[in-house]
């Protein structure tokens, strides 16, 4: 099957590419970048006039919580939410039930994800054993078995000389440790953004040090192993520059921000509305101004979702009982363009880079970029669409999104993975 994306701007910036042009795919694989393809009446032609066409997304940091978990979600309606928001790639965090520790699970996730999934799936693996931060988790088989990384997401590892065994184990094999960093000590017993809201409303907060606390500790056991660590969903000012601080001195440390960090702030909280509870918590405008200008500097290196569906009796209830997470994977984009795009501050040049091109070197692997001989995927957006977001219509079985009755502009209108259309204006195909 032949497949030519017509008249659109190209944006490519592993190759240096932003230009209006073509692109021709065929057998799964792109025939040509640029100029204008010669005219097929075999080919299924799609009119990209008005439109980006860039590499497919890529969210290195996503829940499509299978196996264990699937009333949240599952392989098939993530992956169709990815579909839905332009991404052709995810990747899936471990602490699902049971947690992804072994490479037996790893293994049975990959099938899953080859039956249901609508797009690709990478598989993080746990750094230590069920999540308890007490022995290590089978680094090694995962590995070989094609794991893109560890991670105990969702937990900090509290004991620093437990952290520091499990970055000299991943260093081994070449695997970077992504860190959900939160002080617990600090953290656990809060709700929200620890600040001038929280006190208003009377919840107890999480601070933003002890956030500072877990990055700077794990940045210097990134000096001690030489082992690359990622921080995930990054939330301060302050851990921002200890991150800026850190490639300065040529550490191996790179980050990430959720579009929600970079599009509200906790006065959003003050309602008690539990779309907005996550972790580590939406914070102030001083906290999200510093999460742009990192992405503007180069600071932070990936915009994520940290897509993390709950039940719909879960999150309906009072707001301290309600579970950390929302869905993500269907605004993020949007979100983006809306907050940076279409505020000048930021390029579609540098939306492309850390949402596909970066996390595609991260995780180690093809993608990123749109070159003859390549995987086509690809993803077309329209800048100038707009949409007002609805739970109900999205494809997560989560009900709850902070965007609820928010009209964003700016929208993937094609996702094509392997040179198959598996997303046309709106509606998954698979």
């Amino acid at each position: 099957m032949k497949l030519i994306i017509k008249n659109g701007t190209i944006i490519n910036p592993a190759m240096h590419q932003h230009e209006t042009g073509d692109v021709v795919i065929k057998n799964g694989r792109i025939l040509a970048v640029g100029g204008c393809a010669e005219e097929d009446p075999t080919a299924e032609v799609y009119d990209a006039t008005g439109c980006f066409v860039t590499p497919g997304l890529i969210d290195m940091h996503v829940h499509l919580r299978e196996p264990g978990q699937e009333a949240k979600e599952d392989i098939h309606t993530g992956t169709q939410a990815a579909a839905a928001g332009g991404v052709t790639r995810v990747a899936t965090m471990a602490n699902t039930t049971p947690v992804i520790d072994n490479a037996a699970v790893l293994r049975d996730v990959q099938e899953r994800a080859e039956r249901e999934g609508v797009v690709k799936v990478s598989i993080i693996g746990s750094v230590s054993r069920n999540l308890e931060g007490r022995q290590l988790s089978e680094m090694g088989d995962m590995a070989a078995a094609g794991a893109a990384a560890f991670s105990d997401d969702g937990h900090y590892v509290e004991s620093a000389n437990f952290m520091r065994r499990a970055m000299e184990y991943a260093n081994m094999f070449g695997k970077m440790v992504i860190d959900h960093a939160e002080d617990m000590t600090m953290c656990a017993a809060g709700y929200m953004n620890e600040g001038r809201v929280s006190y208003r409303i009377g919840v107890t907060g999480r601070p933003a040090a002890g956030e500072d606390l877990a990055v700077a500790r794990d940045i210097i056991l990134s000096k001690l192993t030489g082992c690359h660590l990622h921080v995930a969903h990054l939330s301060s000012a302050g851990a921002v520059e200890l991150v800026r601080r850190a490639k300065a001195e040529g550490l191996n440390v790179t980050t990430e921000v959720t579009a929600q960090h970079l599009y509200f702030t906790d006065d959003c909280l003050r309602n008690y509305d539990t779309a907005f509870k996550m972790a580590p918590p939406i914070r102030t405008e001083e906290d999200r101004q510093a999460l742009i200008k990192g992405l503007q500097d180069g600071t932070i290196d990936a915009v994520i979702t940290d897509h993390a569906p709950h039940t719909n009796e879960e999150k309906d209830v009072p707001f301290c009982c309600a579970p950390n997470g929302i869905a993500g994977l269907e605004t993020s984009l949007s979100a983006v363009m809306t907050a940076l795009y279409h505020k000048e501050l930021l390029s579609m040049d540098r939306i492309v880079e850390v949402m596909s091109v970066n996390p595609s070197r991260l995780l180690g692997v093809e993608g990123g970029v749109l070159a003859e001989g390549m995987p086509a995927d690809v993803t077309v957006i329209n800048p100038e669409q707009e949409w007002t977001v609805h739970g109900e219509d999205l494809y997560t079985k989560a009900l709850f999104t902070p965007f609820e009755g928010i009209t964003l502009k700016g929208r993937a209108v094609l996702t094509v993975v392997d040179g198959e259309v598996v997303m046309k204006e709106g509606h998954v195909l698979k």
